[in-house]
């Protein structure tokens, strides 16, 4: 038996590429993040002027999240060869994802949308992660953390601001309404994707789409749910566009695109780091808000959206530092992607 020498420079070598590929890694995960917050965030404009050309909110989200479950389906289909039984072991968690976090949250966001600025009802949505920290403290029947129940308050300052109750600005009862079950919605996400399942992330998105697909479907069948289609152009930023342009944005980069994005940035950064760069899809949808429509928040707002997302930001790093556990923001790897599903 030959005997192997031990070469220290070649190990000093080894280790040094595995730290470049690492720094590369989280380079390329942080730039995968960002793009992902900036894909999801066109979703508000685009769906703004599918409005303004005649398109309700139903019919809007239908071909999008349609659209975009086909777009998944090769995906879905390759991950649960031979472990189709995982589908009926997690039906009730796949309905509840497609029903509520996809379907309904996406018509409550576009429902505000139609009273409110994008920005201030895409800060109605996040308040959802509020909903959820009071949620996990009923199930563990403990308060949460110091710096939890700090950016709780903080959010909460932040969001009166937002709505700027006393000011000429302030915004839709209706639309805050809207916003505040997307925002139920977005917490009914969080509370899907943290139960511990065998079930792959993209599979449950690809499956909850295309079962909330089926929903809107029958909803807009039984009139339940107006369903308005239009074959009218567009108008974003004074360009005009055909409608299908439109709702391919919003099928193919605002989801399909942004969701495998994210998935790639959660890869390389944790599902952590990866959930507050997502934040910055408010910033973004700011900005595309007021190139594409006009629309910009009010000073006040706009302090009130920094105070609320840093609120959040405190938030969520209360519960990474308190740990995982049942039943919490992260207790099983990477659920947040699939929040760039829901939306």
């Amino acid at each position: 038996m030959s005997v192997i020498d031990f070469d220290p420079d070649m190990e000093v070598v080894v280790s040094s590429r595995q730290r470049v590929a690492r720094v590369v890694g989280q380079n390329l995960g942080l730039l995968a993040a960002l793009l992902s917050a900036a894909t999801f965030a066109t979703s508000g404009p685009f769906a703004k002027a599918m409005q303004a050309a005649g398109w309700s909110s139903g019919a809007t989200v239908l071909l999008r999240v349609g659209g975009a479950s086909l777009v998944l389906l090769p995906s879905t289909v390759w991950t649960l060869r031979g472990r189709w039984h995982l589908v009926r072991a997690n039906v009730r968690s796949i309905a509840a994802y497609g029903a509520v976090a996809v379907a309904g949250c996406q018509v409550a966001y576009f429902y505000a949308l139609q009273r409110l600025d994008v920005g201030i009802a895409l800060l109605m949505e996040y308040t959802g992660i509020l909903l959820i920290v009071a949620v996990v403290a009923i199930r563990r029947r403990a308060l949460p953390p110091r710096l939890t129940s700090a950016g709780i308050v903080v959010s909460l300052a932040g969001l009166v601001l937002v709505l700027d109750i006393t000011g000429q600005s302030r915004p839709d009862p209706i639309g805050l309404f809207w916003g505040f079950l997307a925002a139920i919605g977005l917490a009914t996400y969080f509370l899907v994707a943290s139960e511990e399942s065998a079930l792959p992330p993209i599979a449950l998105a690809g499956l909850g789409m295309g079962f909330g697909a089926v929903v809107l479907a029958v909803l807009g069948l039984a009139r339940v749910l107006p369903m308005t289609f239009a074959s009218a152009d567009i108008t974003l930023g004074g360009l005009r566009m055909p409608w299908w342009f439109g709702i391919g944005e919003l099928a193919l980069v605002a989801a399909a695109a942004a969701y495998v994005l994210g998935i790639a940035a959660a890869r390389r950064l944790g599902s952590t780091v990866a959930s507050f760069v997502g934040l910055t899809e408010v910033l973004f949808a700011i900005g595309f808000a007021w190139l594409l429509l006009g629309e910009l928040p009010g000073p006040i707002q706009l302090v009130g959206g920094a105070i609320l997302l840093g609120g959040v930001v405190a938030v969520k790093l209360g519960e990474a530092r308190e740990g995982p556990g049942p039943a919490g923001l992260e207790p099983v790897a990477e659920p947040e992607p699939e929040l760039l599903a829901a939306r």
